[in-house]
């Protein structure tokens, strides 16, 4: 565990995965105790994303999320679907419309069903002035494309766990997005071209997450016997950026913290 106390915010954090089922609640202590005071939960299906606003009405003031329909499950968008998240979305908890986006790696929804998915959740978020919360994965020219469609009516949003290329972050970027990083920069095999990358990232649009339970940084030490990924775990994301920008980890975490309340405007919840 980290010696070292910041106060962070995990902007995305899968809470409502079953891998918490067990010890959710101490998940949660724990992540307060490390100095991470904040939490923002994923919402990757209508039902999920019901579950995470129980979830952060549980915990208020610490615990926030987003609503929306993954990817993965854009043949399950319809217009009752549509109308659930038009309800959830009104409720404070939510601070974003996501995760949201198109992945043409994996394919589990048509590339034609995801991107009817996808601007569906885009008119959204304009028509709530919510940021998005964005995934993409092998489908960048077409998510840049609907994304500059829509840039003057939406409200910004985040590229959700950026593993790109160069082109690709100043892609998003130019479009006043913000650059979420995780645990993937702690992976020596896959998160090198990331790491060499972090600098280009202006210090004003950074922000910090796990993702858990997945992406586990792979250079913890002592290394955890669980694979499972947590959010106490990122203070040390937090040092490993603040190495690889040159910074002091003190002075990165306040600054990622303004950047989390400029885009989620946690304090006019």
């Amino acid at each position: 565990m980290n010696e070292n106390y910041y106060k962070l915010t995990d902007i995305g954090i899968n809470l409502t995965d079953s891998a918490f089922d067990s010890d959710r609640e101490q998940v949660i202590a724990d992540a307060f105790d490390t100095g991470v005071k904040r939490l923002l939960i994923t919402g990757t299906t209508a039902a999920e994303s019901e579950q995470a606003i129980n979830l952060c009405k549980e915990h208020s003031n610490s615990l926030f999320c987003t609503a929306g329909v993954h990817p993965h499950y854009s043949k399950e968008f319809s217009p009752d679907v549509r109308q659930a998240l038009v309800d959830l979305i009104k409720n404070p908890e939510v601070l974003a419309v996501g995760e949201t986006g198109l992945d043409f790696n994996r394919n589990f929804s048509t590339p034609e069903q995801q991107i009817y998915a996808f601007e569906q959740q885009l008119e959204l978020a304009c028509n709530a002035n919510l940021p998005l919360f964005l995934h993409e994965r092998d489908a960048h020219t077409k998510q840049i494309e609907m994304l500059r469609h829509f840039r003057d009516q939406t409200a910004g949003g985040v590229a959700h766990c950026f593993t790109g290329n160069r082109q690709e972050l100043y892609n998003y970027l130019d479009l006043d997005l913000y650059i979420g990083i995780t645990g993937w920069i702690c992976d020596e095999r896959r998160g090198s071209e990331l790491l060499g990358l972090i600098k280009d990232i202006p210090v004003e649009r950074l922000l910090l997450e796990t993702d858990a339970p997945y992406l586990i940084p792979r250079d913890i030490k002592p290394k955890p016997k669980s694979r499972r990924n947590l959010p106490c775990y990122l203070p040390h994301i937090l040092e490993t950026a603040a190495r690889a920008r040159n910074t002091d980890p003190a002075e990165l975490a306040l600054q990622t913290e303004e950047n989390a309340e400029r885009l989620f405007r946690f304090n006019q919840t």
